[in-house]
């Protein structure tokens, strides 16, 4: 039987909704408030797996506590919530402005189900750095390529998110998961922005790419079929302080990275290219060590290169997002704190014990400085992510915390059997009730989550 042909990436659809999959990619701007009404129109049984009642969580966003998405604060069909996104920079510090953020359901014991069904898409923010306008005449303007895909124009968008999701299916075509496995799901076949083995028309100039890992339990090491580098320009949602020239970038679920490609500098004979998957993981522990040979790892986007030469004037400065450094006075005044991610008698838990929305696991101090040490053993990964603010890495006996992309500031901390990372944080603006757990949701849904509680000073 002939090789049925890759579809075409659905840029018209990226940012509608109606049913779509991802959902509406939402463009915003810092200091431009957006107040969403998230509606629920499934029906009150639902076929399969998954569950009707939801609750929408902006994942990396400096949020109030009612707007967060609390797990607990589901809603059935037939309701509403309304979500007030304040897009203002944690501590009013404009180094804090984060780019590549992206909302998916979070209702508590169905957050891989319902986001394994299509409950997710991006929210994208701009700011007086990054414009999204690589030809904005401001001289403090990075400029990096720019052209969101908007349902209408494709032939000038050059920044371009991709959600990279692993499913499986039946032999009719029906999404199928296995809900009673506690361990993880791994599909047998990658998703980019809701499709299998899409292909993506490109013109021979940059391209920005942002990358995310949809989940729920599937980590990826991504690299060009040809070996040819990039410029990392950002992880997690935020720009890093320089650009960094890499040949492969390991990514955990949730966890986002933002490329860019220069495809002018391919030959002209190079007409295809493959975006490709070398980490190696044949069950929901986690990857292995070793990277899949590159022949023999699996093709997740395939890139068309459009012939002839084209104007670019886009650019990727030096220079991106300096971070402020931290000093010695707020690590000695530092609240420390341990968290442990284990496997406790085939269940899932933090410092032993299972997510209690009632319990109070730590009460942080609003603006006080916080040293959390997370750790895992046994022989499995735990991307752990803590809600409201991101942190930086102080020490990792797996990931130098020098490293210009993992040392930078970020929201997933990615745990491998054995690890150790201490994290420093502040909490600035807001006060209430959030959540920490582990993003591979499966997990999560079964317990391996914690609720902190941000009070005033």
């Amino acid at each position: 039987m002939a090789a049925r042909p890759h579809p075409q990436l659905g840029l018209s659809n990226w940012s509608s909704y109606n049913g779509s999959v991802p959902g509406p990619t939402f463009i915003a701007k810092y200091g431009e408030p957006v107040l969403v009404r998230f509606k629920n129109e499934l029906p009150a049984v639902i076929q399969g797996f998954g569950s009707s009642e939801i609750i929408t969580h902006l994942h990396n966003a400096s949020t109030a506590s009612e707007s967060d998405g609390f797990p607990t604060d589901f809603y059935g069909p037939g309701e509403f919530k309304d979500h007030h996104y304040a897009n203002h920079p944690a501590g009013g510090n404009e180094t804090e402005c984060k780019g590549t953020l992206w909302y998916h359901d979070h209702c508590m014991d169905f957050t891989s189900q319902n986001t394994y069904r299509g409950l997710a898409g991006f929210y994208l923010l701009f700011d007086e750095l990054d414009t999204g306008n690589e030809n904005d005449p401001n001289p403090d303007a990075l400029r990096l390529p720019s052209g969101v895909p908007n349902g209408a124009n494709t032939q000038d968008c050059h920044d371009i998110p991709l959600v990279i999701m692993d499913r499986r299916f039946n032999s009719n075509g029906i999404l199928t998961m296995d809900v009673l496995d506690m361990d993880g799901v791994l599909g047998d076949k990658d998703l980019v922005n809701g499709l299998v083995q899409p292909y993506f028309e490109v013109k021979r100039r940059k391209y920005r790419l942002r990358l995310l890992v949809g989940g729920p339990s599937r980590f990826y090491n991504f690299q060009f079929s040809n070996s040819m580098t990039y410029q990392v320009i950002g992880n997690d949602g935020n720009l890093l302080e320089a650009p960094v020239t890499a040949v492969n970038s390991p990514m955990a679920p949730a966890e986002r990275i933002d490329l860019v490609v220069d495809f002018s500098t391919l030959p002209a004979s190079t007409t295809t290219l493959y975006l490709v998957n070398r980490a190696d993981q044949p069950d929901p522990r986690g990857p292995r060590d070793k990277m899949l040979p590159l022949n023999q790892s699996p093709r997740v986007l395939q890139f068309r290169i459009l012939p002839g030469a084209v104007a670019d004037p886009s650019r990727v400065p030096s220079t991106l997002r300096p971070y402020p450094p931290i000093s010695e006075a707020e690590l000695a005044s530092a609240v420390r704190r341990t968290w442990r991610f284990n496997r406790s008698n085939g269940l899932w838990t933090v410092n032993g014990r299972l997510f209690d929305p009632s319990r109070v696991d730590a009460t942080v101090v609003q603006g006080r400085p916080e040293v959390w040490t997370m750790s895992t053993s046994g022989g499995w990964s735990h991307p752990v992510h803590f809600h409201l603010e991101e942190g930086r890495i102080l020490t990792s006996n797996d990931v130098d915390e020098d490293d210009p992309v993992r040392g930078g500031r970020k929201d997933v901390f990615p745990l491998h059997g054995g690890d150790e990372v201490e994290v420093f944080v502040k909490f600035h603006d807001w006060i209430g009730k959030y959540p920490m757990h582990c993003h591979n949701t499966v997990h999560e849904d079964h317990a391996m989550m914690v609720r902190f509680d941000v009070a005033a000073p």
